[in-house]
């Protein structure tokens, strides 16, 4: 597991729908669930928190267009860990020297373990976090990598132009109904920005963690490029 760095996160209190007490409903009704939800709304950026929430929402939605096996009561507390913990090499906490999607599967791993997980359910989450920025492996490794990748792309607005994509799968991101509804409950607080600031200045800081072909890489390079940009990262 990526140990942790004395890099400290801002401090600008959260901006959030979500309950710092009580988790909201859509959390499934199990202590590692609810553990899970406190741990990533302590340690992430309220914007990042929100875009987690969001993408196990589109999860749902996804694999009900599918009839998947991830939404019965067995698997879907780990589709809802791998949606909370996808972006938690973000965290202060999981900073190490590694990429932030290993970083961050090594550190729902960690976590599952706590709840004696079995190692092959810890290995589908691992493998769905450490590859959601792996465009055309995400889609086709795993059934749970696809819905995490496929949902985040559709957080992002960039689901359509994914050739990996499906007809119903399209059809469930141009519901824009639902997904209003869901930004209203969980705001987007410039999330794009907020996680490209992150993941460009531990790329920055620790060259390892941004490999030149990976996403950190890119938009280390997009950020080198032109220093002077206040936008969200051109290669995000």
């Amino acid at each position: 597991m990526c140990p942790p760095s004395s890099f400290t996160r801002d401090s600008t209190p959260p901006i959030t729908n979500a309950s710092p007490i009580n988790p909201p409903d859509i959390v499934p009704l199990s202590l590692m669930c609810t553990s899970a939800y406190h741990l990533v709304q302590k340690n992430l950026p309220p914007a990042i928190f929100n875009h987690s929430l969001r993408v196990y929402l589109y999860t749902q939605a996804l694999a009900r267009s599918a009839n998947s096996p991830w939404l019965s009561p067995t698997r879907l507390p780990l589709l809802f860990a791998a949606c909370l913990f996808h972006d938690m090499g973000c965290a202060t906490e999981n900073d190490g020297p590694q990429r932030f999607e290993v970083c961050g599967a090594d550190a729902a791993a960690a976590h599952l373990r706590q709840f004696e997980v079995n190692d092959a359910d810890i290995q589908e989450v691992w493998i769905a976090i450490s590859l959601h920025t792996s465009p055309g492996i995400a889609e086709r490794i795993t059934p749970l990598a696809r819905l995490v990748r496929l949902a985040v792309l559709m957080d992002f607005n960039e689901l359509g132009k994914s050739p990996w994509v499906t007809e119903s799968e399209l059809s469930v991101n141009n519901e824009e109904g639902y997904r209003r509804s869901i930004e209203e409950q969980f705001p987007r607080l410039g999330a794009e920005k907020v996680l490209a600031n992150i993941v460009v200045e531990q790329g920055l800081r620790q060259p390892t963690k941004a490999p030149a072909s990976s996403w950190a890489g890119i938009m280390v390079r997009a950020a080198k490029e032109e220093p002077e940009w206040e936008g969200v990262n051109k290669a995000f």
